[in-house]
């Protein structure tokens, strides 16, 4: 890797959300959308910064300026996506941001495993996703292997010990409510504590409802479980 490469200013931006106070739990957070993700889920909330070598949104040289306006005023920041442990320049930009003072989460499909267990120790939370039941990952990213990649991310953030929620985007379509029931005792299984289950609404057809009892077998064994809405 050349020392380009680790330059926090090439970081690619692709949105910038100033204020937010539910991406990063218990922190008032700007958000930086890096640009750019290999897989491609079909009910992906932000298509366009999929494509890595679209015109960035903004330079980090101008997140900065913000961020340092913010001193004291913000308590974080959240690098999400796209995927933002697919840029090099990610480990040098959250550098950046602890010395200005903020703590710093990601957002992270947990499909480099390397990466993010290299940053990991720059972080204070991690919001990793997890799309299904690993046989059903390749139909869901249409990456071939994905699901082990996202395994070894996953035994890496339960192995660190920095604060993190795992969270599921489902609906029917995607994979039964058997399988669903089957993934929440095997995250219980593995050692997930915190896990967010969100409601995949798709445009035009009326929203999933679970059943109470669907939801008491799905929250058993968490320490903290959520059921919250996402747009399809």
């Amino acid at each position: 890797m050349s020392i380009k490469l680790a330059l926090a200013t090439d970081l690619r931006v692709g949105g910038f959300t100033p204020l937010t106070s539910v991406d990063f739990p218990g922190h008032l957070a700007a958000v930086v959308f890096c640009q750019g993700c290999p897989w491609r889920c079909g009910y992906c909330h932000n298509p366009e910064l999929l494509d890595a070598t679209a015109p960035t949104a903004m330079d980090w040289d101008a997140v900065l300026a913000f961020l340092r306006r913010r001193q004291g005023l913000l308590d974080g920041v959240v690098f999400s996506g796209g995927e933002p442990t697919l840029q090099t320049a990610l480990p040098a930009a959250l550098d950046f941001v602890r010395v200005l003072g903020f703590a710093t989460a990601v957002h992270t499909g947990g499909m480099y495993p390397a990466r993010l267990a290299a940053v990991l120790p720059r972080l204070d939370w991690v919001g990793l996703d997890i799309k299904g039941p690993w046989a059903r990952y390749d139909a869901i990213t249409g990456a071939p292997g994905s699901a082990v990649r996202v395994q070894e991310s996953l035994r890496s953030v339960l192995a660190s010990g920095v604060a993190h929620e795992c969270r599921t985007t489902w609906h029917p379509g995607l994979f039964g409510l058997a399988e669903l029931l089957a993934l929440a005792e095997e995250l219980v299984a593995q050692g997930v504590r915190h896990w967010v289950l969100q409601m995949c609404r798709v445009a035009g057809a009326a929203p999933v409802a679970l059943a109470p009892q669907y939801l008491e077998r799905l929250s058993a064994g968490f320490g903290t479980f959520a059921l919250r809405n996402a747009d399809g």
